[in-house]
């Protein structure tokens, strides 16, 4: 089957998105996330993935400072998308947010965990949070056992990115300001 050119799908806007999960015609099991307006169908966790998602969520946790909260996989809001990040630090607390999934902007890291999806993580999923202006994004990369650093949100279009990036192994610590302490890499790493 030929592929289908980019420019010929039709994107959906997150309000539609959202509608389409309010009236039923997508439900958790469908198993998908709107990126840049496209529905895309999220990959089958490895255990070594379900691993550091929980032991990301409970390092963060643990650490937190008052007037955040630390969510995982559920959704967040960006201007073109409504990805389910694996874990999200979030201002305020879970019940802040009955009527509407967080904001971006109250948003102040996400973390991705990524083995097979490391380029995609690292390239389109960076490129969204980054153009929504979230602070940092971690990306704990399985494939080589380090914990990516994305700081410095620069850019509101297509060519958004984080302006610095620090890689780093076992042994190191990492720094947030919604932390009351650094988190050890191997605190998150399965």
């Amino acid at each position: 089957m030929a592929e289908i050119a980019l420019h010929a799908l039709r994107r959906l806007t997150v309000a539609q998105y959202d509608a389409m999960g309010r009236a039923g015609i997508l439900s958790p099991d469908d198993r998908v996330e709107l990126l840049e307006g496209l529905l895309v169908m999220k990959g089958a966790k490895s255990p070594p993935h379900r691993i550091a998602t929980r032991r990301s969520r409970e390092a963060l946790s643990a650490r937190l400072v008052p007037g955040w909260y630390v969510d995982s996989q559920e959704p967040i809001v960006t201007p073109d998308s409504e990805p389910e990040p694996d874990v999200a630090v979030i201002l305020g607390c879970t019940e802040d947010y009955r009527g509407a999934n967080p904001p971006a902007s109250a948003v102040s890291l996400v973390v991705e965990i990524a083995g097979t999806t490391l380029g995609h993580d690292r390239d389109a999923k960076g490129r969204i949070y980054a153009r929504a202006g979230i602070p940092a994004y971690w990306l704990v990369n399985l494939v080589d056992s380090v914990i990516e650093v994305y700081t410095q949100p620069i850019g509101t279009d297509a060519t958004a990115r984080y302006a610095r990036r620090v890689d780093l192994p076992r042994g190191a610590r990492i720094d947030h300001d919604a932390l009351a302490s650094s988190v050890l890499v191997d605190d998150l790493l399965p």
